[in-house]
């Protein structure tokens, strides 16, 4: 099973649901602005990522640049602001076999694949 965390109004994130798509990959699709993951389920994402809460929100983002750009928080609290402000989790976000990538580029998720079959 495939999963990826996809907004819609995204073209990576479309660009990466197509590819999958295209493959007749077992999918799992979460609109995660719809659908907001739990903390525990961010914190597993963040492991398979092997990356800390702050490496997964974009920085570039209306929303971090107004109200977070200049916070110093713990990694819980940069949870709870994604949680809260789910626009600020980087996307899309594909996992396979207990190993996740953040698709963009595109390459990044076919790259998920190269150990595997498609």
């Amino acid at each position: 099973m495939i999963k990826i965390y996809h907004n819609k109004q995204c073209s990576k994130s479309c660009a990466a649901l197509d590819f999958l798509q295209q493959h007749s990959i077992d999918l799992q699709v979460q609109e995660y602005l719809k659908e907001v993951p739990s903390k525990a389920e961010l914190f597993e994402v963040l492991s398979q990522l092997e990356l800390r809460p702050l490496a997964l929100i974009r920085k570039n983002e209306a929303l971090f640049l107004e109200k977070f750009q200049h916070l110093q928080l713990t990694d819980e609290e940069w949870v709870e602001v994604m949680l809260q402000n789910p626009i600020l989790i980087e996307r899309p976000i594909v996992i396979k076999d207990g190993k996740a990538v953040i698709g963009r580029p595109l390459e990044r998720v076919i790259d998920l694949f190269t150990s595997g079959s498609l």
